[in-house]
């Protein structure tokens, strides 16, 4: 199991520039809409002039922690040498009472899968990360936009790691979307590439005490379709029926039921470090000879 407890502090650069371009960076407006924003760990002495590094994508959920998310990374950012993106989708767009427009990839015009490659392709030019494929963990709502951006773009993920998403949408044309995929192909111009989806590393992640449904059982809300809870009533079992979707169509997944846990997106954190770790390239024992 991943365990970041024995490193030392982060080290700090005093360069003015570098002190906002490497460690923990500020956030940044994005290049292609600048109604969306993202910040970044990026490992200490890492520059233009070094080979690329991976790259970490860790999408937040209704509660926007992006930061949180970033800071809970940057050990391991540092650890694995690879530069960790936390983008910032915010709510309220087009819509002050909106909550949910990102999970569903599209909203009133807005693709999200769209707008993180996007930003993904500004962070491997500005701060030389690797981004042909890249890691992609969210958990709540970014477990659901996680999961649904993996159906679009299997080519541009090693990995993916969902997490407890409230609602699910199953790999099934006969079902409408977003709770299937029937017509799919047609509303974002691409269908589920399965032989794709095989080829990532797959995690599922929720908390064994995951078990409140107050806020995923709610009809009449703008997130809500009737069905949904057709494939379980708590997060843990709707989990496990998109676990069994994707067996059934011959995807793998490593399934992690977290002891203790509820509905908490850093206490699922150490089992994805984990999945992670083992998909990056090792690195030296803290220490050891280069």
């Amino acid at each position: 199991m991943y365990d970041d407890s024995d490193l030392p502090p982060v080290p700090v650069t005093r360069h003015p520039r570098d002190f906002y371009l490497t460690g923990r960076t500020t956030l940044f407006a994005a290049r292609c809409d600048q109604r969306f924003s993202y910040c970044l760990h990026v490992p200490a002495g890492h520059g233009r002039d070094a080979e690329p590094l991976p790259l970490v994508v860790i999408q937040h959920g209704t509660g926007r922690t992006a930061v949180e998310y970033r800071d809970a990374f940057s050990e391991f950012a540092e650890r694995h040498r690879c530069i960790v993106l936390a983008p910032l989708f915010p709510a309220g767009l087009l819509d002050s009472e909106d909550l949910h427009n990102f999970k569903f990839i599209e909203y009133r015009g807005i693709r999200f899968d769209q707008v993180l490659l996007e930003i993904v392709a500004e962070v491997g030019e500005r701060f030389n990360a690797r981004t042909d494929r890249f890691l992609l963990q969210g958990f709540s709502g970014g477990g659901q936009f996680a999961h649904r951006f993996f159906y679009l773009h299997p080519d541009r993920l090693a990995g993916v790691s969902i997490g407890a998403p409230g609602r699910i949408t199953r790999l099934d044309p006969s079902l409408p979307w977003w709770l299937g995929t029937e017509d799919f192909a047609e509303r974002f111009g691409r269908a589920p590439e399965l032989a794709a989806m095989r080829e990532v590393a797959v995690q599922m992640a929720v908390g064994e005490a995951d078990t409140e449904t107050w806020e995923i059982n709610n009809p009449g809300d703008s997130n809500w379709m009737d069905g949904a809870d057709a494939a379980g009533l708590t997060r843990i079992d709707r989990l496990r029926t998109l676990r069994a979707d994707f067996e059934r169509h011959g995807i793998a997944v490593r399934f992690d039921l977290v002891p203790e846990v509820p509905h908490d997106g850093m206490g699922v954190l150490p089992v994805v470090k984990d999945f992670f770790a083992g998909l990056l390239p090792p690195q030296p024992a803290p220490g050891a000879a280069a």
